[in-house]
């Protein structure tokens, strides 16, 4: 019997290549993303990498159809309708990687689930974003870009308050009560941290770039190169955030990427840039002249702000994710657009016309970049396509714009009815990972809703 053709392009020949210039690594990591994001998988030995290479590695529908917390959500479909059968998981070409500092010696290897046929599995989250790629490169569109990683470095243990606490430099144990935005010196108290981050990414063959102290105590923010291919830019972005979170519990300390774990300070947000390109290779973005903005880029712009109110439950799919839209905390509470301007939901950054992008800015770094992206390509080519006007540029404060906006909801409970609602979301993920992305957020927001929390004691215990 021969072994099933890889459907995700991965050859025996990369394994064994690597194994032969890596004859330290004892065990891989083998990692997917479900609907939240989070990685899930197994811990493989040395000798079990070529098996896997050949022949894939069967796992449980079911992996794709877990909450939050890693329990089933028999609402997505996943679970019992189809008596929980396997699936095949294939290696993404180009993911093989060593570990940075691990003991034992280990490696990594991104996965994407496919149907025993070797067909798409279609609620794997990395497929969706694969069916929007396709659909441009089918109108001779190309799309390119980049995320920004936006976290907090926290201390393990909380404050005397029950609140986290900012991380003390991994340097010297120096404390940071401050918001020292744009501190150099700050940076210089988490470098041996962030060395080894830069490291790992190395060794991934990701360019991790500029490194910034952010709007908060303790909060950080990490820019990574720009990709022509925007699947290995959401890859990046979820290989950099594990990198993040696994040497910051090396150095003791917490990496935290809730949106918004203060309610004091700005939140975190995972920014996504975007450009498109054509068959020759040119930014269809690009105008003529400075300033006198092309079609395409305006047809773009409309496109994302009349479907960013169905989309909300992408950039923000947790109850936490809501906390972050706020007045003036640099997040966007409408969907608004300009030119250098970081109070608007979509930016255009200022700089070389050549490089012309839209900075899309209203998703949190707990989102899943895989579906942000797929979501964000999606109107972008409901712009094109219906050559939608994005109505007047914001050129002041956009939390005081009051100019007629396409609405969004206002909270968590009304992006989840508008999601499901939405033929948009469901022609943007697919209308498997629509029904099983709704359904596990659906079973998260049930979760939230009926838990009593402390701030319920706090408020009534003693007053009603």
């Amino acid at each position: 019997m021969t072994d099933p053709i890889s459907p995700s392009g991965s050859s025996v020949a990369e394994a064994e290549a690597f194994l032969a210039a890596h004859p330290e690594i004892e065990a891989f990591d083998i990692v997917l993303h479900d609907a939240n994001g989070i990685g899930r998988g197994k811990i493989i030995r040395r000798h079990e990498l070529l098996g896997m290479f050949r022949s894939g590695r069967h796992l449980p529908i079911s992996i794709l159809g877990l909450d939050i917390c890693g329990e089933d959500v028999h609402e997505t479909g996943l679970i019992w309708d189809q008596g929980d059968a396997d699936r095949r998981a294939w290696p993404i070409p180009g993911s093989l990687r060593a570990i940075h500092a691990s003991q034992p010696p280990r490696g990594e290897v991104l996965m994407s689930v496919y149907n025993l046929d070797g067909s798409r599995m279609s609620s794997d989250p990395r497929h969706a974003l694969q069916r929007q790629v396709d659909a441009l490169a089918a109108e001779g569109l190309h799309p390119a870009g980049a995320f920004e990683l936006e976290f907090f470095l926290l201390q393990n243990e909380r404050g005397p308050d029950g609140k986290m606490v900012p991380a003390r430099d991994v340097l010297d144990g120096r404390r940071n009560s401050k918001t020292a935005v744009y501190s150099v010196d700050q940076l210089h108290g988490m470098l041996p941290l962030f060395n080894d981050i830069y490291a790992d990414a190395a060794l991934a063959g990701i360019k991790a770039e500029t490194l910034i102290s952010e709007f908060a105590p303790g909060q950080y923010e990490l820019t990574l190169q720009y990709r022509e291919d925007v699947m290995q830019a959401a890859d990046d972005l979820l290989r950099l955030k594990r990198m993040v979170r696994w040497h910051a519990r090396q150095h003791g300390v917490t990496a935290c990427f809730m949106a918004k774990p203060h309610e004091d300070y700005a939140g975190s947000g995972m920014h996504f840039h975007v450009s498109i390109r054509d068959d020759a290779g040119v930014n269809i973005f690009v105008e003529p002249v400075e300033g006198a903005f092309n079609d395409p880029i305006r047809h773009a712009l409309g496109g994302l702000r009349a479907t960013m109110g169905e989309a909300m439950l992408v950039f923000a799919p947790h109850a936490n994710s809501w906390r972050r839209f706020a007045s003036n905390s640099y997040a966007p509470v409408s969907p608004t657009w300009g030119v250098n301007n970081r109070s608007v939901a979509l930016r255009i950054p200022a700089g070389d016309i050549r490089a012309r992008r839209i900075e899309h800015r209203p998703a949190g770094v707990d989102a899943n970049p895989y579906l942000v992206a797929a979501t964000v390509l999606a109107g972008i080519r409901h712009g094109l396509k219906l050559r939608l006007d994005p109505g007047p540029e914001t050129t002041g404060n956009g939390y005081a714009d009051t100019s007629d906006a396409p609405p969004i909801p206002v909270d968590w409970r009304s992006a989840l009815e508008a999601a499901k609602a939405s033929d948009f979301l469901k022609d943007a993920l697919g209308t498997d990972l629509h029904r099983s992305f709704t359904a596990i957020i659906g079973a998260e927001y049930a979760r939230v809703a009926r838990t009593v929390s402390e701030v319920d004691f706090d408020l009534y215990l003693h007053t009603v």
